[in-house]
């Protein structure tokens, strides 16, 4: 959430981000509102004071024997009076806090302008890989496999779901745990595990309540499935302040995620890109103001080292102002070739929020040398998406037999099996 002070202070800096996000905030009306709730809570702190002397006075008087009426009749009005100005407060407060919970983050100077179709690549590794046959999707060699079902996940769950067998099931397992080895004993992320299902506050602290409550899966119990694994490490400061010394904080894990892919419909119907629940190892970083981007910057590179050590061709994009998330100031993409489809397709994204999150968790840091404490930085970044990760080693690492040869970093993870083969039948 952004500071309304902030606001007050430079209305010009949050105009021309909404311009750059293509987002229409009427700032002149929010600084009225703001205006309006002041002068509210001015006039209630006023007649609090009234009160509070009137009764004094009341007090006086009764004990000399005076005459009473009068402070009664003032005191029945002051009481009238307040019950009005703190009905005003709240309900400008309410509609204050409404407008900036919905309001985007400002964009950090370095963002380039532009919608989602204009590309900024930042750098490249690897070139695209070539083969000397007909490349196939990933759907196809898994089918092909006989190990990937996408028929019978959706007589029971629906479109958007899938089943994987065997050496397909295990290659994801094996993918999360590589990650997660990687994260933790080389770039010393803790390991942690959360829960699944948070309430309306964990979700309106990074960001997903309430603007998206309609890509979310929710339960009969009030709670949400987690869509990232973000939203639970995230919130695990909420309500906080830490020391400086403590800062910073990382996180990892691996969970399950959970999207109801609302906005996407017609949008990669067929395969893996695109599901209601996937597997994802996540990356949060809680950082003092002053590291939170040289933090964006070592988050990125994490990601694209698990790219790296599977021999997968990428590249880094800095998101165009239009295209970066709610929460954030600043995302890098990483987008991985898929052969199969001849594309580059996102893996992971690595976004710096800033205090945004923080403001709206109340999570605090305290300086050294500083008594007032002030709003850590979040960052999240997908270190990778599993499922996407899965397919992208499927088409580039595919053979003209339609077998996958398993990355050297893996076959550990794999029992030993250095390629994935064709099976007489499909599995049953």
């Amino acid at each position: 959430m952004l500071d309304i002070k902030d606001i007050r202070s430079n209305p010009e800096n949050l105009t021309d981000s909404m311009q750059k996000r293509g987002k229409q905030v009427d700032v002149p009306s929010l600084l009225k509102l703001d205006e309006e709730v002041r002068n509210a809570v001015s006039a209630t702190q006023k007649l609090q004071s009234e009160r509070n002397n009137i009764a004094k006075q009341f007090g006086q008087a009764k004990a000399k024997g005076d005459d009473t009426s009068e402070l009664s009749k003032q005191a029945e009005q002051i009481k009238a009076d307040l019950a009005e100005h703190e009905q005003v407060a709240q309900t400008k407060s309410e509609e204050l806090h409404k407008i900036l919970s919905g309001t985007p983050n400002i964009l950090a100077d370095d963002v380039p302008v532009g919608t989602e179709d204009d590309i900024v690549e930042v750098r490249r590794f690897g070139q695209p890989t070539e083969l000397n046959f007909e490349a196939l999707e990933h759907y196809e060699l898994g089918e092909k496999l006989g190990l990937m079902d996408f028929e019978r996940a959706t007589k029971m769950s629906g479109s958007r779901f899938v089943v994987l067998y065997q050496e397909l099931a295990r290659l994801e397992r094996a993918l999360a745990q590589f990650m997660l080895d990687l994260h933790t004993r080389e770039y010393g992320y803790t390991e942690v595990y959360v829960p699944l299902l948070v309430h309306d506050h964990a979700m309106f602290g990074t960001g997903q309540l309430p603007k998206f409550r309609d890509d979310q899966f929710a339960t009969n119990a009030g709670s949400w499935l987690i869509p990232t694994a973000e939203v639970a490490m995230t919130n695990l400061v909420r309500e906080e302040i830490l020391t400086e010394e403590e800062l910073p904080l990382r996180f990892t894990t691996y969970t399950p995620c959970f999207r109801l892919e609302a906005g996407a419909a017609g949008r990669d119907t067929r395969g893996m890109i695109r599901q209601h629940q996937f597997g994802k190892v996540e990356l949060v970083s809680i950082t003092a103001m002053e590291e939170s981007k040289q933090e964006h910057e070592r988050m990125t590179n994490v990601a694209e080292t698990v790219l790296k050590k599977l021999g997968l061709s990428y590249r880094v994009i800095n998101l165009c102002s239009e295209d970066v998330g709610f929460s954030a100031n600043k995302t890098y993409d990483l987008e991985v070739w898929m052969p199969g489809q001849k594309m580059y397709r996102e893996i992971s994204s690595c976004s710096n929020c800033g205090p945004f999150q923080a403001r709206r968790m109340n999570a605090r840091y305290r300086a050294i040398g500083e008594k007032k404490p002030q709003f850590v930085h979040t960052l999240n970044g997908s270190g990778v998406a599993v499922g996407r990760a899965l397919i992208a080693i499927m088409e580039n690492y595919q053979q003209a037999d339609g077998s996958i040869a398993i990355p050297d970093v893996l076959q550990s993870y794999m029992g030993e099996i250095k390629s994935i083969n064709i099976r007489d039948q499909a599995t049953e």
